[in-house]
Parts: C-alpha cells; structure tokens; sequence
C-alpha cells in the first residue's frame, strides 16, 4: 500500500480515540447525576462505556496490525524499487529500444535508445516498421507484434533493416503488459546474426534453384564423384521415360558419349557434344553440355531436333529466296552489320556490271560506292563524300529511306535502303526509267484525250461501274442545257438521264441507257438509237462498254448530216436512174451499130474478095482500112456490150475443161496481126501443163486483150513475153512487154473503164482492155496483179482458180 494510504489510517483512529473519551466523560458525568437524570439515563450511559471502551480496544488492536502491514509494505517497496533499479541498469547497459504496451487504448512507452548511426527512427516513428524494415519483414513483425496484444504469444525475430542493419525485435507478456524490445547485434551476435541471414537466403536461393531446374523443360542432372545420377529433374525422368524425378536411374546419355563425357569431366573440361538419345521410342537430337564441379558434375541437355528442322527448312528457305531474288528484275544487295556485301543477285551485278570476282571478297558498301563512281556510273552529286557519308547513316537508322538516283546513261533509278533487324542495310534498285517514260506518256495522253473531248463535236460523257457520271466534255452540258454544278456532283446516271430527258419525253431511249450503264459488266452490250428532240434536233446515241467496267455514251448531233443524207439520197437515185438510162441506151446504140457495122464489114470483104472483081493497088489499101477499122469498131462495141452484161449481172459463164495450151495458141493466132515488122513473142508454157476448169471463150478474150495491150506499148525490137504456170491449186497467165512501165498512180487507174494512156506508144485503144481482163478473171474467182517499173516495162498477172470456182451465172461486178 502506499505511504499515502497509512497516514489516512492513523489520523482516522487518533480521531475516533478522541471522540470516545469525549463521549465516555460526558456519559459519566450523565451517570453521576442519576438524581437528576433517573435510572435509565444512567443505564444508557453504562451502555455507551461499554461500547467506547470496545471501540478503543479494537482500535488499539488494528492499529497494531496496520503498523505490521506498513512495515511489510515497505520492505516491498524496498524490494521493488531495487529491482526496477536492478533492471534501469541492466537495460542501460544494453542499446535497445523497450516498448511497454498497456491497457487498450493506452499510449505505449517507449524507453531506451539504439546505438549511433543506426537508421531506425526515433520515438513513437520505431512502430512505422515499414519505414526501416522491407515489406515482407514490416508484415511479419506486425504480424507477430498483433499476436502477442491479442493472445500474448511470444516471439523473437532476426530482421535486416533497409539500410541491411541485423536487428533482433523479440516480444513478451509480463505483469499484464506486453513488452517489445528492438535490440542491436554487435560482435560474435552480429556475425552470428550474419552468418544466419546469410544462410537463410542460400536456402531460399537454392531451394529456387531447385524449383527452377525441376520445371525446366530441358533434362538436368547431377552426378556424383562416381559418375552416376544423384539428382535429376522431371523432364530428365521423362526424358528416359521414368515415372519421375529420380536420384539414381537410367542414363541419358550412351555408352559413347557417357565415356567422352567422363573424360572430359575427369581431366577438368567442360564437355559439349550434339549427340542422339531415344525418348519414348523415338530418336532425337539434344544439345548435351556437363561440367566438373567439386565432387561430380552437373549437365543439362537441350532438345535440338525441331531446331535442326527448323535450321534445315531455314537452310532451304534461304536458298529459294536466293533463288526467287536471283530472278527479279529489281536489283538487291544485303549489307551485314559491317557493311560488307553478304548477298547480292544476277540483276545487281547486270545493273552495275560489277566483275564477280570483285564481289565474292564481300567489299564494303564504301567501296562499291567508289568503284561505281570510277566507272561513272553513278550521279555526281555536288560533294560525293557528304553524299556518301548519307547513304550510309541507314546503318543507324530504323526507318527505310527512297532516293532517286539519275544516273549519266540517262536512266533514273528508284533506291530503297532498309534496315534489317539483326543489323546491316538491304539495298533495293528499282530501274524506273520505263515507268516514268510511261507515265510521262500516260499523263501526255490523258492531256490530249482531255483536250481531244473537250474539242469533239459530240457530247461524250463517262459513267463509272458504279453507274456514276465520271467525265463529260463541255459540249454534253450544251447539248442538254445542264449546269456544271449539276455535273460536277457526279451524279449517277439515273439522275442524268431524268436531266435529259426534259428536253425528249419518251421514256424507252433514257430506260435502255440507264441499262447499258448499270447492268452487270459482263452483260453489258453496245446500244444504238436515234431520237429526235422537241426543238427539232435529231441526235444519233451510242453507248461503248469499256474494259474498266465503264460505259462510254455519245450523243452525235446529226440534223445537219440528216438533210444531207436526204439530199444525197435523192441525188443518188436520180444517177442511178441516169446510169440505168445510160447502161440501156449504150446497150441499144451498141446493138443497132453492130448490124450495119457487120453490113460494112461483109461488104469490104466482098469488095477485096478477087472473084467479084479486080481492084488496083490503092483500092485494095482502102478495103484494108476498112476492114481493119471496121474490125476494131466491132471489138469495142463487143466490149461494151461484154460490160454492160456484166453490170447488169447477168453475164454467164461457160465452164468446161479448157487446155491451157490450146487456149494459148488461139490467143496468139489472134493477136498475130497486130505484130509490128520485127516484134516477136516469147511463149513460155511448160509441158504436160494440162488443163483447169473455165470458159475458154473468156479465157482467150483475156490474154488477147493482154497481149493486145502489151503489144501496143512494147518497141518494135522488143519481145513480148507470154508464161503460163500451176502452182498452190492456181493457173498463172503472165504476160510481160519492156515499155514505158507505170507508176504507182498510174496503177491505180489502170482498170479503170475508159483510162487510155497513148503517150509513147502505138496503143490507140479506148481504155476498156484491162477492166474487160479483170472483170472475166474475177468472175473465174481470180484475181490479176499488175507489177510494173516506169522505164523498165510492165507484167500483167492473171490467177485462176483450177477447179473454176466462179459462178455459172448471175456475177454482179
């Protein structure tokens, strides 16, 4: 009990001792005067004697016990006081920090201090534990510190603040408080203290180890000083198909690659060997590495077959790629992280015309670059080192760079350097000279077509696949009185047509148009039509699909064109009523001439005939003349007789088997008059020549004619030549004089009726020869040909058919 307490005690007794012997005086001197009182106030006062003077004694009697009780106290007090100094003294000599913990609610005390230059905070800031201690150790602490406030557990605990400090924080319940203590290792503790931490992380760093190497994918292994398995993983066991991790089992390795690698282990090496091993039945290649260690070894071995297939295909593919770039046309050259050249293909070296000597020493990229500039083969650019210097910062870029390079032969190259992941550069040489020669010329097209549209005469407009108004020249707005900025929305063609269609009201035209735009490219088919506007203007439409899936749409103003049309329509008619007028009158006069020409000729006859009488020399000439020119009169009348059938369609012709000698010697019995005083013919038929099928009659007026005509033009000391060939199913007729010849224009109108030409010649006839030849070889089914040199003479060239494929009759020419 405290002091405090014991002098309160005593001045209660002292108090009560007065107060009874007051009251014990009073009450005899109330007994003493019984006369005045009577008898019971005596008794009462007998009574209160009695009871203070057993008040006094037992005041008396606890006195005496509270004075032992005071002195026990004290020797306790004494007793406590020299243990709390016992403890001061002990904490004192001791660095650490004590905190008492109380009743809940309470603020603890927190005594004692740690050494000097230890970073834990001072005060009530030591309880922030995550302030000097990691996140793992701050939450064990409080952890454990939880537990000995709520149910008074024990602990100690070995922790390492941030700053790596050994500090031991231990915890105990005493005298219904709980008390922590931090307290500092120094000395054997400290190392101690090291040595355990220490070997705790070992622990734990193994132990991950161990964890890490049994979830490894890749078999490992330890063996002891013997050579056997003492450890190994779960893919080991697998490996060797065992049913688990084992300490001594199979091997992975055979017998010849367990003794290399024993004997590389034994001398100190390392042993490294691809080597085969069977696994669950089936051969596999594994990377396999073992190193010595104190008492054993350990190895792993690495899985390398799908890597080897892997490197296999990869192998393969780089040699098709080699291929694939060897046979494109764009230049390409790899660089290494070195810059020297690794690959290059066949259109690089065409491209630089490089020696292939030169690039299998794998050159810089400087290099080449240098030797290219030599040979003048590369732009000239101002400064050509700073020019370099920028070319090669692609080895430190990440993104491809383009340069144009205009090179003095005259080509422009498109160059592409990219950077390759693993280092280096990949060149790309692209020769776009062609494309932009052609797109030079594309966009020079496109101009002219432009201006080419926009200077026709008809409206052109341009509707895409998706039926969209694409182009139109400015004549299409005139034509249809549309405004630009109703065009220049391309509108699709539905709404252009319903715009047309104000000024042409009929619906079947704008609907067949709105199909040939819009139908199915592969559907679509040319539309033709002409309509005729309300204002009187007549427009012919036609529609074009084009390859891009477009459709082309014009619209040709032709009210003009009509009435010329009309105009010429009418002509037309009144000529060929006129030629039909001609054709009959010159078919009347011929026939109405040939009667009495036939009359003169019979009579000249008579006349030079000696037997109806003599004529002198002059008359004879004269009957000559007659007959002669009445001969002549006669052919030509034949002639236009011959072509006025033929006009009209109805000459006939009559096949039959014709040979071809036979029809030659007529000829030339015919034409043998005509010969001028020492002229001759040259026939030339060969042989067995045989015959084809025609009309002999018009095969013999043909190379009459011919030879008639060439007759005419060839000098009197020239030879006319007559052939006649079979080749390729055909009869040749040629018939060759050395006259004047005939230029191109000359040739031109050679057949045609009535083309005369005399000058240098004896040929006075009217022009109808060559047109009658050609008009009977073509109705043969033949053709003539007519080769000729001005000065050197002309060759006629008639080609028959052998099997007389003309028509019987009918022939229109």
């Amino acid at each position: 009990m405290p002091m405090g307490g014991e002098r309160s005690i005593v001045a209660t007794g002292v108090g009560l001792a007065v107060l009874s012997s007051d009251t014990a005086a009073a009450q005899m001197s109330f007994a003493l005067q019984p006369q005045q009182y009577g008898i019971g106030w005596v008794a009462v006062s007998l009574g209160l004697l009695l009871a203070t003077t057993a008040t006094a004694a037992l005041y008396a009697r606890q006195r005496s016990r509270a004075n032992m009780t005071e002195s026990v106290l004290r020797k306790i007090i004494a007793d406590l006081r020299a243990r709390v100094d016992r403890a001061e003294a002990l904490t004192a000599s001791e660095p650490q920090i004590v905190v008492t913990f109380g009743a809940p609610g309470e603020e603890p005390e927190i005594s004692g201090s740690l050494p000097a230059g230890m970073s834990l905070p001072s005060g009530r800031m030591v309880l922030a534990f995550e302030r000097w201690l990691s996140s793992d150790a701050a939450d064990n602490v409080e952890d454990r510190l939880a537990a000995l406030l709520d149910r008074g557990e024990s602990f100690e605990s070995l922790v390492v603040t941030r700053k790596g400090e050994h500090v031991i924080v231990e915890g105990r319940a005493a005298g219904g408080r709980a008390v922590m203590r931090i307290k500092s290792l120094a000395g054997e503790k400290l190392a101690l203290a090291e040595l355990r931490t220490r070997h705790e992380e070992m622990q734990r760093e193994l132990k991950r180890f161990q964890v890490l190497l049994d979830r490894l994918p890749q078999p490992a292994w330890l063996r002891d000083g013997e050579g056997k398995i003492a450890w190994s993983n779960t893919a080991y066991a697998a490996t060797v198909d065992a049913s688990g991790a084992v300490a001594i089992g199979p091997d992975i390795l055979e017998e010849p690659a367990r003794r290399k690698a024993a004997q590389a282990t034994s001398s100190g090496h390392a042993f490294h060997e691809r080597t085969p091993v069977v696994t669950h039945g089936e051969r596999r290649v594994f990377d396999v590495f073992e190193a010595p260690h104190e008492g054993g070894s350990a190895g792993m071995a690495v899985d390398m077959t799908e890597l080897e297939s892997l490197r296999n295909e990869l192998i393969r593919r780089i040699e098709s790629h080699r291929k694939t770039l060897d046979e494109l046309a764009t230049g390409v050259a790899i660089f290494a992280q070195n810059q020297r050249l690794v690959f290059y293909n066949q259109a690089f070296r065409q491209l630089w015309k490089l020696d292939p000597a030169f690039l299998s020493h794998e050159p810089t990229d400087s290099s080449i670059l240098d030797r290219l500039r030599a040979d003048e083969l590369l732009p000239e650019p101002p400064d050509f080192r700073a020019w370099k210097l920028q070319l090669l910062e692609a080895y430190r870029s990440v993104e491809p760079r383009e340069h144009w390079w205009h090179l003095p032969d005259g080509r422009t190259l498109r160059v592409v350097q990219t950077p390759n992941p693993e280092g280096g550069v990949t060149y790309l040489f692209d020769d776009v000279s062609e494309r932009i020669n052609l797109e030079s010329r594309y966009n020079a097209l496109t101009r002219v077509q432009r201006e080419t549209l926009d200077h026709l005469r008809d409206a052109v407009a341009v509707f895409g696949s998706d039926g969209r108004l694409r182009l139109h020249n400015p004549n299409f707005s005139k034509m249809w009185r549309l405004s630009d900025e109703a065009l220049a929305a391309e509108p699709h063609a539905t709404r252009v047509f319903d715009m047309c269609s104000r000024l042409h009201e009929p619906d079947e035209p704008w609907d067949l148009l709105r199909t040939a735009v819009t139908a199915i490219p592969e559907t679509r088919k040319p539309v033709y039509g002409r309509i005729e506007r309300r204002d009187g203007v007549t427009i012919d439409i036609s529609t074009v699909p084009l390859p891009d899936g477009a459709t082309l749409v014009t619209f040709s103003d032709v009210t003009a064109a009509i009435s010329v049309e009309r105009a010429l329509t009418e002509r037309n008619e009144a000529l060929e009523t006129a030629g039909l007028l001609k054709s009959n009158f010159v078919k009347h006069v011929s026939y109405e001439l040939r009667a009495p020409l036939t009359n003169v000729i019979g009579f000249a006859q008579l006349l030079a005939d000696p037997s109806t009488g003599s004529l002198n020399e002059r008359q004879r000439e004269y009957a000559g003349h007659v007959l002669d020119s009445s001969a002549g009169l006669y052919a030509i009348i034949n002639d236009i007789l011959d072509l006025t059938t033929i006009d009209a369609g109805t000459m006939e012709l009559d096949l039959s088997n014709v040979d071809i000698k036979t029809a030659v010697n007529a000829a030339v019995e015919g034409i043998s008059g005509r010969l001028a005083p020492g002229m001759t013919l040259d026939i030339q038929i060969p042989p067995g020549i045989g015959s084809f099928i025609a009309d002999e009659k018009r095969v013999r007026q043909v190379l009459f004619n011919l030879l008639s005509n060439a007759i005419g033009f060839s000098p009197e000391d020239k030879p006319v030549k007559l052939s006649a060939e079979r080749a390729d199913g055909k009869i040749y007729f040629r018939v060759t004089d050395q006259g004047p010849g005939m230029d191109a224009e000359q040739i031109a109108k050679a057949f045609d009726r009535f083309e005369s030409r005399t000058e240098g010649s004896r040929h006075r006839g009217v022009g109808l020869g060559l047109s009658i030849v050609r008009s009977f070889v073509e109705l043969h089914g033949g053709w003539v040909e007519i080769d000729s040199t001005p000065g050197k003479g002309t060759t006629v060239t008639c080609i028959f058919p052998t099997g007389g494929s003309g028509p019987r009759g009918g022939a229109a020419i």
